[in-house]
């Protein structure tokens, strides 16, 4: 089994560089503080006040604590977005954060990048998986993949040409896609990317197929039968 994953040097600029950051922040926000409580006329004049008449140095190390610890958060959120794939000759499995996705290769008839996306097809064509997150680099996907046996698409997916963009009361739509679609624009508007995903996912079983170029929707349906 091959498992690729995000370098360990990506890691570890996460975690280092994320709280590094942080307490950088935290110094400029306690420099703030102390600045702003000099003027009379900014909102919130009493908290910030109170705020910059801590002691020294508890203001200080207030104020770097509160940004490293701030910086392990999005550390955190960051590791929670990267995608490790696990290969071998009869399955493949994606991981990202608490999220896992398992395809056989039996299933499999295409699989290639699309974009900063991973998609696998089935043989009606249809999206198996289309990973979300932070991908290893490609040519180690490429090489995982084409080890074992898959049928990697170098171009891009072999159906691109078939989708269409959405306009809402296409009459090639039936009204159930055209509600999903509605409800899908609206998550993409607001970045709602576990809504977006979900609504993904209800119109494939319904044979509908969509890609976003931005929050641009384009779809097609896959063949009967």
């Amino acid at each position: 089994m091959d498992v690729v994953a995000v370098p360990y040097s990506y890691r570890v600029l996460i975690w280092a560089g994320f709280p590094l950051l942080g307490v950088g922040a935290g110094w400029l926000l306690k420099v703030v503080v102390s600045w702003a409580a000099t003027l009379s006329w900014i909102p919130f004049q009493r908290p910030v006040e109170l705020l910059a008449s801590l002691p020294e140095p508890q203001l200080t190390l207030g104020a770097l604590a509160l940004g490293a610890v701030a910086g392990l958060v999005l550390a955190f959120l960051a590791e929670q977005e990267t995608v490790a794939i696990a290969v071998d000759d009869e399955h493949v499995q994606f991981t990202r954060g608490d999220t896992r996705e398992e395809v056989r290769r039996a299933d499999t008839a295409a699989v290639f990048l699309d974009g900063k996306q991973l998609v696998v097809q089935g043989h009606r064509t249809e999206e198996l998986v289309r990973t979300h997150g932070d991908l290893p680099k490609a040519g180690a996907i490429q090489a995982a993949f084409r080890e074992h046996g898959y049928p990697w698409v170098p171009g891009g997916d072999p159906y691109r040409s078939e989708f269409r963009r959405w306009a809402d009361g296409h009459p090639d739509l039936d009204e159930a896609s055209h509600a999903y679609l509605r409800a899908r624009a609206r998550a993409l508007e607001k970045d709602q990317a576990d809504d977006a995903a979900e609504l993904r996912a209800e119109l494939a079983r319904i044979d509908v197929v969509v890609r976003d170029e931005g929050k641009r929707q384009y779809w097609r349906r896959l063949p009967s039968g």
